[in-house]
């Protein structure tokens, strides 16, 4: 039978529009678990859509860790008891969620409920991304929006996996913790085309749009690729035609998580891989914030204005 649980919906006439209200939790699928969720991180696009454009009631949350409740009744998924981290298409800032089972992954016992709950769609997005580099050992990578919740993942996996990582950000504040991350090869700098000197590039992270989309773009080795997963500028980017092209074999990829994880990967098994590299010590999710969930209203103002660099997490 559906239960009460407690989950953070929208309530337009709250200045933060945002509230902690009793809602159902439907009956699970037989291909899902339950899981009582510990932690949750927010990420920049539920939380615009939460605060600027969503309905009433609508539930927001992607990403979640927690332990599982019950077992998905086809016997998929891991068993009671398990902690795990795991991502759904809405509704994870919830005090109980049911997923598909293939969307979690068991978490090894040194990764904390906070570091497993920045990685669903910030490690998944930086890990697709790279991937569409291919083999990436001694070639350069630039990673634009470097200090970002995507892009200080994308650094530190690059660099795993043997690239000459930049980083590029736009105020010379965050430097420091980006310089970490790419072993001292920052670019700072208002336009992304601040970059070109250290290029050209094999693969380059790109999460603005606008002109840094066609500055990324002109920076490209023969095959080489641009990745597009965002857009914080504008919707429309000019593009040197005869540059593009003439440089032969390069290749702009449009990313966007949810078809990734539809068509090239289940969620499950890049998380389980993130979740080791972290027990491994080779990531280190930056966490700006960490609080209770009765502040979702204040932190997820302070993200959509840009107040912190790293994620935030919220625990139940």
């Amino acid at each position: 039978m559906p239960q009460q649980i407690r989950a953070v919906v929208v309530d337009p006439s709250l200045p933060d529009r945002l509230a902690i209200r009793e809602v159902r939790l439907r009956d699970p699928d037989r291909d899902e678990v339950v899981v009582r969720v510990t932690a949750f991180s927010l990420n920049r696009g539920e939380t615009r859509r939460a605060l600027q454009l969503a309905e009433a009631d609508w539930r927001p949350g992607w990403d979640f860790a927690g332990i599982i409740e019950t077992t998905a009744a086809d016997g998929s998924g891991p068993t009671p008891g398990t902690r795990v981290v795991g991502i759904l298409p809405s509704g994870a800032w919830a005090e109980r969620v049911n997923c598909r089972s293939h969307a979690v992954a068991a978490l090894p016992e040194a990764v904390s409920d906070a570091q497993a709950a920045t990685l669903p769609v910030a490690g998944l997005t930086a890990l697709h991304a790279l991937r569409q580099g291919g083999l990436l050992l001694g070639r350069k990578v630039l990673v634009d929006g470097a200090s970002g919740g995507v892009g200080h993942l994308a650094c530190q996996l690059a660099a795993a996996a043997g690239a000459i990582v930049w980083g590029h950000v736009r105020r010379d504040e965050h430097r420091a913790a980006v310089a970490e991350w790419c072993g001292e090869r920052v670019v700072v700098g208002r336009e992304l085309a601040a970059a070109k000197p250290h290029g050209p590039f094999w693969l380059i992270l790109d999460s603005v749009g606008g002109a840094a989309l066609g500055a990324a773009l002109a920076m490209l080795q023969p095959n080489g690729t641009c990745v597009a997963f965002g857009v914080t500028e504008t919707s429309t980017a000019s593009i040197e035609s005869r540059e593009f092209f003439a440089t032969g074999g390069t290749r702009l990829y449009g990313l966007t998580l949810f078809h990734e994880l539809m068509s090239v990967e289940r969620a499950g098994i890049g998380l389980g891989l993130l979740a080791e590299l972290i027990a491994a010590g080779k990531l280190r999710p930056r966490i700006a914030i960490e609080a209770r969930w009765g502040e979702i209203g204040a932190v997820a103002r302070r993200l959509i204005d840009r107040d912190f660099l790293g994620k935030a997490v919220l625990h139940i």
